[in-house]
């Protein structure tokens, strides 16, 4: 069944290089052209000329790297604790915890907006990295890990829990680590109306940068 498969995954990958290489009066046009054009470069003249592409390039890579960091720093620590130490209510702040994993995050769309403009982070990058500095996913993952990988013997071994769970604290999350592109290079029109041709390149430049090693 994999074989099949194939072709239809990489379908719609080359369906946006087709787009992105033609103009937008061909993309609307019927029937579609399934074979890449000639305009693929101006496209993305067009796309770089528009917006600030390689500033939203950089935004992505700060986004990126501080939420990967302060991720594993924050839900480290957390889910360290809930794995190995014993405290007040343990089980039941761990089971709300992963309970409001299952809420979607549209719900609480308009309030984050509403926390960020009064915090006057609207429109910084603080308002992206701040709210995902911890996760309730990344916290019942990572204690998953912990709780299988780290024998209780091995923090006992000093007879304390200080020095040796704290190397440990330091190290294993490193051991569970394996994005975003910019995406206002694919939602900026123009005035007399959007052209799909440019957008499409747009698409195509934000994804090429984000299909590296995963961190």
């Amino acid at each position: 069944m994999l074989p099949p498969g194939v072709p239809v995954s990489l379908f719609p990958f080359y369906w946006l290089v087709v787009m992105a290489s033609i103009t937008t009066q061909e993309i609307l046009r019927f029937p579609p052209r399934l074979v890449p054009g000639t305009h693929l470069l101006e496209n993305m003249r067009q796309v770089i000329h528009r917006i600030d592409f390689f500033g939203s390039l950089f935004n992505t890579v700060v986004v990126s790297v501080a939420g990967t960091v302060l991720v594993l720093f924050f839900d480290s620590l957390a889910a360290f604790a809930f794995a190995k130490y014993e405290f007040p209510a343990r089980k039941p702040l761990f089971g709300i915890l992963s309970a409001t994993y299952m809420i979607p995050g549209r719900l609480s769309l308009v309030a984050r907006f509403v926390t960020m403009a009064d915090f006057g982070w609207a429109g910084s990058l603080k308002a992206l990295v701040i709210p995902g500095a911890a996760n309730a996913f990344g916290i019942f993952w990572m204690r998953q890990y912990a709780q299988n990988s780290l024998p209780d013997e091995l923090l006992d071994a000093d007879g304390s829990t200080g020095p040796v769970s704290s190397a440990c604290t330091r190290r294993w999350p490193f051991r569970c680590s394996g994005r975003s592109s910019p995406s206002s290079a694919s939602s900026r029109s123009s005035s007399s109306g959007t052209t799909y041709a440019v957008v499409k390149a747009g698409a195509l430049m934000s994804v090429i940068p984000g299909r590296g090693p995963k961190m």
